[in-house]
């Protein structure tokens, strides 16, 4: 596999993750007990840290292409253990 392969396929991966793990921790000013100021919507999240995100990802990504990449060298899944329709029609 080439750099550039991992590359964009660890990037994929990490913002699949980013999106998986950014709702968790998130309060709205509900749950805090506080007032909801003029202008920001009531879901909106109080206590928004990117850096935590980011590393919950970074770890969650790292996690994943690591099993994928296992997988790729070892072949254990492979595109034909996927096929769910059967052979194609001759």
């Amino acid at each position: 596999m080439q750099i550039t392969s991992v590359i964009a396929i660890y990037a994929l991966i990490w913002v699949m993750s980013a999106f998986l793990v950014m709702p968790f921790g998130l309060r709205t000013p509900d749950d805090n007990g506080e007032g909801v100021l003029p202008g920001h919507a009531d879901s909106a999240p109080t206590n928004f840290q990117p850096r935590k995100i980011m590393l919950r990802a970074t770890i969650l990504a790292a996690v994943i292409f690591g099993l994928f990449y296992v997988n790729y060298v070892n072949g254990w899944v492979e595109t034909q253990d996927l096929n769910i329709f059967g052979p194609p029609p001759e």
